[in-house]
């Protein structure tokens, strides 16, 4: 099965934020694991790099957890389709709509994030990393 994970799952497992960092940590291992196959977008890499950052970790530190972070998932380009078709849709955040379109086009079956709601105009899924991990343990 594959999965896009949402910038703010990475950032849940990787910062340890409660109440979330739990099932964050399982989804990344089940990637790793290769139980699913989970991937992220090229753009989400420079996002989750400068929010370490901005959260006090050292620049090393912050690349040697993007390498470990890559070495467990996928990374998808982003393509100039992508980019058009997020400008021109309805969704109203256009990072999210970017999201959605790459994961259209790598024909991901959901988008695993905690706002479920911002990706209701997407064309693919969006589940909560808990309700994706029940969903896997009941199939």
């Amino acid at each position: 099965m594959k999965v896009l994970i949402d910038t703010n799952v990475i950032l849940d497992a990787l910062m340890n934020r409660d109440p979330w960092a739990a099932a964050a940590q399982e989804l990344l291992r089940y990637a790793a694991m290769e139980k699913v196959k989970g991937f992220v977008a090229a753009s989400q890499t420079t996002d989750i790099f400068y929010l370490l950052r901005r959260a006090g970790a050292e620049e090393g530190s912050a690349k040697e957890i993007i390498k470990k972070l890559t070495d467990g998932v996928g990374v998808s380009d982003i393509t100039p389709a992508d980019v058009q078709g997020a400008l021109a849709s309805n969704m109203p955040d256009y990072e999210d709509a970017l999201l959605a379109f790459c994961a259209k086009r790598q024909k991901a079956e959901y988008i695993i994030t905690r706002n479920e709601k911002d990706f209701g105009r997407s064309q693919v899924p969006a589940i909560s990393p808990s309700a994706f991990l029940e969903k896997l343990s009941s199939t």
